[in-house]
């Protein structure tokens, strides 16, 4: 982990929590809100991006023509149609997450700056992709959330639009979930009761409490 005993004056720790989809990550995120972290979530970062009137339905529609639709607050994207679109092409999800994944970004990055200047003990980044995007160096710590495959395709399968040959393209398109468990600081179970999830997320909040983050803010790079 890369974090250091606390000093007088220290920055906010940020941890990274991710897992498969149908993990239990959003569960798990909210009861971090509850435990007085900030967190922020990159899904719905990007539905407000491709929703009614967001920053990126332009760039997304000339990108993949006939996903647009009108809403009250403007153009948007319509998830469902782009999801055909996307998943199980390689290339689209590709060019799909060159537009968004910069935008992104940009929106975490201005949401540590407020946690920041809140003063908030820890920051915690719900990111599905944080491993296979590189996240993960962003982040003094990470969280992974776990629960058994058949526990996650029963989640996941409940979804409405969710189909097998869907759920399958996503998880081709994540990491294994056994290569993030190694990769972890920390494994948040989350498919034997909220009891238990509880506990490990009261216990990771406990042990980064009184810590000094080395991630954020970001530290130039030193001159040659």
């Amino acid at each position: 982990m890369c974090f250091a005993p606390s000093r007088p004056k220290r920055d906010v720790v940020i941890l990274g929590l991710t897992g498969a989809i149908g993990a239990g990550k959003s569960v798990a995120a909210r009861m971090f809100l509850y435990e007085g972290a900030a967190v922020f979530d990159a899904d719905a970062a990007v539905r407000g991006l491709i929703g009614s009137g967001g920053v990126a339905v332009a760039a997304v529609e000339t990108a993949f023509p006939g996903c647009g639709e009108d809403g009250p607050g403007g153009r948007g994207i319509d998830r469902a149609a782009l999801a055909r679109r996307v998943f199980g092409d390689g290339e689209a999800t590709d060019r799909l997450e060159n537009i968004l994944h910069p935008l992104v970004h940009e929106a975490e990055a201005g949401f540590l700056c407020r946690a920041a200047a809140r003063r908030a003990r820890l920051a915690v980044l719900e990111v599905p992709l944080l491993f296979e995007t590189g996240g993960d160096r962003r982040c003094d710590a990470v969280a992974v959330v776990w629960a058994p495959a058949f526990v996650r395709a029963r989640r996941v399968l409940k979804r409405p639009g969710m189909t097998p040959k869907l759920f399958a393209a996503i998880r081709a398109r994540q990491m294994p979930a056994d290569d993030k468990l190694r990769r972890a600081d920390f494994v948040i179970p989350a498919g034997i009761g909220r009891a238990v999830t509880l506990r490990r997320v009261r216990r990771i909040v406990r042990m980064l409490d009184g810590c000094r983050g080395l991630r954020w803010p970001p530290r130039p790079l030193p001159r040659r």
